[in-house]
């Protein structure tokens, strides 16, 4: 942003210095001209005196001649008898065209010749003045070359003072947009201090008042999941008290083991709720976590007389998601199969490891989904979160990945029917 303001700066200089600058050297030059030909006209008058006339003195007239042809200037007199006086030239058509009576400047070949007619008792004579390029430019290149020095010296001038304002206003733009990043990385104690013009100032300020409305609106919504997470403890302590009472002693250590695990789910909850920092980067073996969903979730197969097919490689499969989010992930695109197909169903799961990505599939051998199905199988409506497939899509999405959903593909085991959900994520290459 610097540089580019710099730049833009130079180029208005630029615009300015040429609209003031270029007229400068022109009418430089044209003085230049001008001057020389002022002197020009002053020698052939000097000489005009004494060339024609009452007053003709052919010694004096020499003599004249002499004292103006010392320069670069050269004088001629051409006598109505055709004999010439000082500096030998030729007869041109503006020395014939003078020679008439008329008082004319005329460029020629290297030079500009002035040319004054006399007038006397045996004719008119021509006093000839010839001025050559060298002293009609004489001085324009230093004028030049000075106005281009005070040009560089403006463009220097506004690069400098373009500098420092813009490093001033860059250096507020540049530490606002620091503080949108963290704020948008999860820093909710990010501020900036407002600086540079009243513009950017007033941005600074409605970014700190909205990272501090962000802020708020974040603690009260950790408040409230952990007032619900907290609710819940007294259904499951009544919970573990009726399964306290089974009599089946293999029943009751297996209902024990669900309501310990769903004592574990909340309390990771309500952690999580009053949590203030972002969490850290995790990562987990993709297949033991399949497994290990597959093996809770046989019971029900067998249950629901469904056959459940584990295709899980024998290597570890890391992913950069954290096992509780991949299991909850996997949780609940295999209860939208026992949702929302017939009992017997068969279904699979599968990890696919594809070189930089790991897809983790579930498929199943029901009806397929209908074009308006996709809804109904989990999608849930009103910005809801927390619900249905929007969990599975944020764990995907939260670690680089997707959430594909469709019809049975080429990795299913069911054929062409059937309904196929995908956790497409990134492949944790980093060593262990």
């Amino acid at each position: 942003m610097r540089s580019l303001l710099v730049r833009y700066g130079l180029a208005m200089t630029s615009v300015v210095l040429v609209a003031f600058l270029v007229p400068l050297g022109l009418l430089s030059r044209s003085l230049a001209q001008e001057r020389a030909l002022a002197d020009a006209r002053q020698d052939a008058a000097s000489v005009a005196v004494f060339a024609g006339g009452a007053t003709q003195d052919d010694a004096r007239l020499e003599a004249t001649l002499l004292s103006v042809n010392g320069d670069a200037r050269s004088t001629t007199v051409f006598l109505p008898d055709g004999a010439t006086v000082g500096s030998p030239a030729d007869v041109t058509a503006a020395v014939e065209l003078a020679a008439l009576g008329r008082a004319l400047t005329a460029r020629i070949g290297g030079g500009v010749e002035v040319l004054v007619p006399v007038s006397g008792s045996a004719g008119v004579s021509v006093v000839r003045t010839f001025v050559p390029d060298a002293e009609l430019t004489e001085g324009v290149a230093r004028s030049w070359a000075v106005l281009a020095g005070v040009g560089l010296v403006l463009m220097g001038g506004t690069a400098l003072a373009g500098g420092l304002v813009a490093a001033r206003l860059s250096r507020s733009v540049r530490d606002l947009s620091e503080v949108a990043g963290r704020l948008g990385a999860g820093d909710l104690e990010a501020r900036v201090v407002p600086s540079g013009p009243a513009e950017v100032a007033s941005v600074g300020a409605v970014l700190n008042e909205l990272g501090a409305r962000v802020t708020g609106l974040l603690a009260d919504e950790r408040e409230l999941v952990a007032d619900l997470s907290h609710r819940l403890r007294t259904p499951i302590t009544a919970l573990r008290l009726d399964v306290d009472l089974l009599a089946d002693r293999a029943e009751r250590d297996r209902m024990t083991g669900h309501v310990v695990d769903l004592v574990d789910v909340v309390d990771v909850i309500i952690r999580t709720a009053r949590r203030h920092e972002p969490p850290a980067p995790s990562r987990s073996d993709a297949a033991h976590v399949v497994r290990e969903r597959a093996r809770f979730w046989g019971v029900l197969a067998t249950d629901q007389g469904r056959e459940l097919r584990v295709d899980v490689p024998d290597g570890v499969v890391l992913v950069p998601v954290a096992a509780a989010d991949l299991g909850a992930a996997l949780d609940v695109l295999v209860d939208n199969v026992f949702r929302h197909t017939p009992a017997g169903t068969a279904f699979a799961v599968a990890v696919r490891p594809l070189g930089a990505r790991v897809n983790v599939v579930v498929a199943d051998a029901g009806p397929g989904l209908a074009d308006d199905a996709l809804a109904e199988r989990g999608r849930s409506g009103a910005g809801s979160t927390g619900i249905g497939l929007d969990v599975a899509r944020r764990t995907a999405e939260r670690a680089g990945g997707r959430l594909e959903i469709g019809g049975a593909g080429p990795v299913d085991p069911f054929g062409a029917t059937g309904a196929r959900f995908v956790l497409d994520l990134p492949a944790d290459l980093t060593k262990p």
